[in-house]
């Protein structure tokens, strides 16, 4: 009786010490994943996505920034007079792509002196809030090229955000310390948050990729990723839908996936807009991808990048929705 007794005492125990593992076996998931989620920062406020040249993106940006007392940005380029009005002004910070710097007449702005571009296209608002996007403020990101521009307002992001400045600020360009907080939820779904090349963004999309389940849809200005190439081929070959529209003018050069999807039978069109389309979105399944960073080796690994992934259906169909438009708009 007493072993009996002793036998229902070690199963019970190991049930209750094991329940997470048996649960997280039924999930997919590990402890360490679990418990990772559990702790990871919670956020709650606005997202707002914005679609360039539809939306009055340049009035927007300003709007916002006008009502903020500390902002700090980093531009690949900036030519909106509305923009520059306000940030010299206010005497906010500005980091620059060396290639620009010349058109800007500021005592506090900072330019890298590499090769390299400086690619980023955000602003953190008093420490609480992030523009962000693939919309440099200039006349025609804001009026020609497609875009996006998307706000988010969230204290952990812009202190990654801000992080990531002050490292520019610093001088530190090309490289870093890796971001602080590279997962957190913001309005109970999941977002993730990395910054090139010190992030590794061409793995963060990878990872992703390897995940689809029903779709693939892409919208990128430049394309040459040999890696995210495959995995989308993988995907393809494994019954997924996918569908990807390419800038005109890049689709040409000879290190594009362009052709090579296109000969393997995938749905890929040249886009239809006269400027260009400057999107770097990868939509898989009900997740996005987006930011500054092209699927090209110097975005990857030489130049300053930012990228966000949102794990959230409503906010992946606002881009889905911007996707059948650029993909019913361009050329076969």
């Amino acid at each position: 009786m007493k072993k009996i007794l002793f036998f229902f005492f070690v199963l019970f125990a190991l049930v209750f010490l094991f329940k997470d593992g048996i649960n997280n076996l039924i999930t997919g998931k590990t402890v360490y994943e679990t418990v990772n989620e559990t702790m990871l920062p919670q956020d709650f406020g606005k997202l707002e996505v914005y679609f360039c040249p539809k939306d009055d993106c340049e009035n927007i940006f300003v709007n916002e920034i006008k009502k903020s007392i500390s902002v700090d940005c980093a531009f690949f380029d900036l030519d909106l007079d509305n923009v520059t009005d306000v940030i010299r002004e206010k005497q906010h910070r500005l980091v620059i792509d060396n290639s620009n710097y010349k058109n800007i007449k500021m005592n506090f702005a900072r330019s890298d002196d590499r090769q390299e571009f400086m690619h980023n296209k955000f602003c953190i608002l008093d420490n609480s809030e992030v523009i962000t996007g693939s919309m440099n403020p200039t006349r025609f990101d804001a009026y020609r090229n497609n875009n996006n521009l998307v706000i988010i307002e969230s204290k952990t992001l812009a202190q990654n955000y801000q992080f990531e400045f002050n490292e520019l600020w610093g001088g530190i360009f090309g490289d870093g310390e890796k971001v602080k907080y590279p997962k957190l939820y913001f309005n109970g779904f999941l977002v993730e948050n990395y910054f090139c090349s010190e992030d590794h963004c061409e793995e963060q999309v990878i990872e992703l990729l390897k995940k689809a389940q029903s779709r693939i849809y892409f919208m990128t200005f430049s394309f040459t990723s040999d890696g995210i190439g495959e995995e989308i081929i993988r995907n393809f070959y494994s019954g997924i839908d996918v569908r990807g529209v390419f800038d005109a003018s890049q689709a040409g050069n000879r290190y594009s996936e362009y052709n090579k999807f296109r000969n393997l039978g995938i749905d890929v069109r040249k886009d239809g807009n006269k400027g260009f389309m400057h999107h770097k979105v990868f939509i898989v399944d009900d997740s996005v991808v987006f930011g500054s960073y092209n699927p090209t080796s110097a975005g990857n690994e030489k130049n300053d990048e930012n990228v966000l992934i949102i794990h959230d259906k409503n906010i992946t169909e606002k881009f889905v929705q911007e996707f059948q438009e650029v993909y019913f708009e361009s050329l076969h």
